[in-house]
């Protein structure tokens, strides 16, 4: 069932790359290159911050094709999928969800520091739309719009603080997953944004 969730998180990550690539005009392998960089780069750096080599991502087969197929759907089929919109927006919740919580136990069972597994959770789940933003020359998302990588942090840290507490995984994992899927979907109903520094004078 876990497998099954982390590639419907997949899935919606590559979805919301390959939109991204399609909005900006990109051919074919570019679509499938954002689909795959936004489904697999929260991953891929999680593995590389915590010195795991090669990183999960690239050498389990299913996670790669899952993010190519997405992404090869979505090029060929994106008037459609489009108009999922919000459909596609509550599976990125959901896979927000599932990565910064599976994030945040991986790095604290390889021994991290809770701070640090913390961030490495976090980054799992913004990671690969932040380079996806970067590879399509835009400020990330995450740092100018919508509670993303608030929520994110926030359950991080209900994971790292469970852990510390000695808290079953089983249940802490869950609650946190829940959780930030709770806090996106109602920033995105509510249309909240974290706050921004006021106009500069001139």
């Amino acid at each position: 069932m876990l497998i099954v969730l982390d590639l419907v998180g997949i899935a919606a990550f590559a979805a919301s790359g390959a939109l991204a690539a399609v909005r900006a005009r990109l051919d074919l392998f570019g679509v499938i290159v954002l689909a795959l960089t936004t489904a697999l780069g929260g991953g891929t750096m999680r593995d590389v911050l915590l010195g795991v080599h090669p990183p999960v991502n690239l050498v389990n087969w299913p996670y790669l094709a899952v993010a190519a197929g997405t992404g090869l759907i979505v090029f060929w089929f994106h008037p459609t999928v489009s108009r999922l919109r919000r459909s596609v927006l509550l599976l990125d919740a959901v896979g927000l969800g599932l990565f910064v919580t599976a994030g945040t136990s991986t790095a604290l069972s390889l021994g991290a520091p809770p701070y640090a597994a913390c961030l490495v959770g976090m980054t799992t789940g913004i990671g690969g739309g932040a380079l996806r933003d970067v590879l399509l020359r835009e400020i990330p998302l995450v740092l100018r719009r919508e509670i993303y990588a608030v929520a994110a942090l926030g359950g991080a840290v209900i994971v790292a603080v469970g852990d510390w507490l000695g808290f079953p995984e089983g249940v802490v994992t869950p609650v946190a997953a829940v959780l930030i899927v709770g806090v996106r979907v109602l920033a995105l109903w509510r249309k909240w944004n974290a706050p921004v520094a006021r106009k500069l004078d001139g």
